[in-house]
């Protein structure tokens, strides 16, 4: 039957409320990463493996964004322990790749690293995620929590109309840039039928299904040191890839202790480099030393984007690796570094270089459940699908993440064998008074601090419950004074942000300003939550 709509046309403006829940709740761009979620909740599992389950479903019902060879971040606050955890599973390059290596195989050293094909696949980090989440705080076996999203690669789930959208999209760069055999797996993966899919047709995943299977059964040893490792070694060699079995076996994500800012008494809380959720805190630090008594005010944005500015100005020069950073990166969070920053904002918009401190970077989820527990936890392949490496028989898809380091050796994020690339995806927290306040996150590429400021001040600065603080229509500097802005977009401060010097456009593409999730628990316990509008988003909760 064909359907008499397009679910894609919006011709009227929709209304969102807040969810409020008790037991658990979990927010997903995806419905059935969300029921997925929920049904471990009620299975007995907590928050920890609601994250699991809807990060693994994510990689079978949205992998347009991400893949079991995505990375991950998480922040997890545990209330029986009272604190709040990061996780930070993101890959290294492989030792095999360097940049003498990479320019020897024909790459340019004035030009960036390729986007597509084996040399920007770096050790995928999403299964060891998956694995350390649940080893160390879940309730259920991972092979539990991993079930649901087996369940939907193998009797196949209904395609979504803003999936089909980026599905589309997707396959036409590909026909253009991801041609010859090192690419087939991923036309026999995700374009069977010899096009993409539109929305209501009926997916399956096979392959992913059988290998989501193993990661549970081994407690991701599969995908390491078993088969699957091997696999990925096999077809690396084979199309001149520089990923090695030893790379695989050798991986370990890190738990790290979160960075966090003092913004008008709340915490806002971010995984360290070499993520860029300390771009955010970098504004927010610029941000504090002024008051903002009106949001829709050419003042508030103008402030916004400046700081902003400073902030890419400085994570672009100094965040990578923390191994090989030049300086402590908590040095770019001092609060006497963010008050001189904000003393250079002035009348008009401005280009910055970065500064010198005084001494001392995709999937978004969030859950909770009723004990107290909260996730925020995100997961890409980058650039949509990633590489467009699909390793055959496996259902893996490669990030290509490697995409972000430099070829020029003087360069902070320069390429090294085995360092971590300066990482767009970045979870977020917030707290008060040491406790927890609760999880958001804005997906998509350098749009993600940028929204995690815009979301972060639309609630605490502006009185936004959740929903509202993801609704508001957004901006995204793009470079020099160039900023784009939402059609919902209020022109008029459009037309006067202009006159201070800012390149104001419009993007029709709603999905090129982030997609986001956001939970905040109230003193008694009742959950609130608000998911993006702007896509297939869902709440699940009991």
């Amino acid at each position: 039957m064909t359907v008499p709509f397009d679910p894609l046309y919006q011709r009227y403006p929709s209304q969102r409320y807040p969810i409020y829940a008790r037991g658990g709740m979990v927010n997903c761009s995806s419905p059935q990463a969300a029921a997925a979620g929920l049904e471990v909740l009620r299975r007995g599992g907590n928050a920890m493996d609601a994250a699991v389950a809807a990060a693994a479903a994510l990689t079978v019902v949205e992998p347009t964004a991400n893949g079991i060879g995505a990375d991950a971040f998480a922040l997890i606050w545990s209330e029986q322990e009272g604190r709040l955890f990061g996780l930070n599973s993101s890959g290294p390059a492989p030792m095999a790749a360097s940049i003498e290596q990479i320019l020897a195989d024909g790459n340019d050293e004035k030009a960036s690293m390729p986007a597509y094909g084996w040399t920007p696949v770096t050790v995928p980090g999403a299964p060891m995620a998956w694995a350390e989440l649940n080893g160390r705080f879940g309730r259920l076996s991972l092979a539990e929590d991993l079930a649901p999203a087996v369940r939907y690669a193998r009797e196949g789930y209904p395609c979504a109309p803003n999936l089909a959208l980026m599905w589309g999209r997707a396959y036409e760069k590909f026909c253009e840039s991801c041609t010859g055999p090192v690419f087939d797996e991923w036309y026999r993966t995700f374009v069977p039928q010899g096009k993409p899919y539109a929305a209501g047709d009926l997916i399956r995943l096979p392959h992913h299904a059988d290998t989501l299977e193993a990661i549970g059964a081994t407690g991701a040893a599969a995908f390491y040191t078993g088969d699957i490792a091997r696999k990925i070694d096999e077809e690396s060699r084979k199309f001149g890839g520089y990923l090695r079995y030893e790379d695989l076996a050798a991986y370990r994500a890190r738990w790290v202790e979160p960075i966090r800012v003092d913004y008008r008494g709340y915490q806002v809380c971010e995984i360290p480099p070499n993520g860029q959720g300390i771009a955010a805190l970098m504004a927010l630090n610029i941000l504090k030393e002024f008051s903002f008594p009106e949001k829709d005010c050419v003042q508030t944005y103008h402030r916004q984007l400046e700081a902003m500015k400073m902030a890419f100005a400085d994570a672009f020069r100094y965040v990578t690796d923390p191994d090989h950073m030049e300086l402590d990166y908590h040095r770019l969070l001092d609060p006497a570094y963010g008050a001189r920053r904000a003393g250079e904002i002035g009348a008009a918009a401005g280009i910055y270089t970065h500064a010198v401190p005084p001494k001392s970077g995709t999937v978004y989820l969030c859950c909770a459940d009723g004990e107290g527990n909260m996730v925020s936890f995100i997961q890409s392949n980058y650039m949509g699908f990633g590489s467009g490496v699909v390793v055959g028989g496996t259902g893996v898809s490669l990030q290509n993440r490697g995409r972000d380091f430099s070829l020029r050796a003087g360069d902070a994020n320069c390429l090294k064998p085995g360092k971590r690339t300066y990482h767009t995806i970045i979870p977020g927290f917030l707290m008060r008074d040491g406790q927890p306040v609760g999880p958001f996150g804005v997906m998509g590429g350098y749009m993600q601090p940028q929204g995690h400021v815009q979301v972060v001040m639309n609630y605490v600065d502006f009185g936004l419950d959740p929903q509202q603080a993801l609704d508001a229509p957004r901006w995204q500097w793009m470079r020099d004074n160039t900023v784009t802005v939402e059609t919902r977009f209020d022109m008029e401060l459009a037309r006067q942000l202009g006159r201070l010097g800012h390149k104001i456009t419009t993007d029709l593409s709603t999905p090129s300003f982030g997609r986001g999730q956001m939970i905040v628990r109230l003193d008694n316990g009742v959950l609130v939550g608000g998911t993006e509008s702007r896509t297939d988003s869902n709440i699940a909760c009991f």
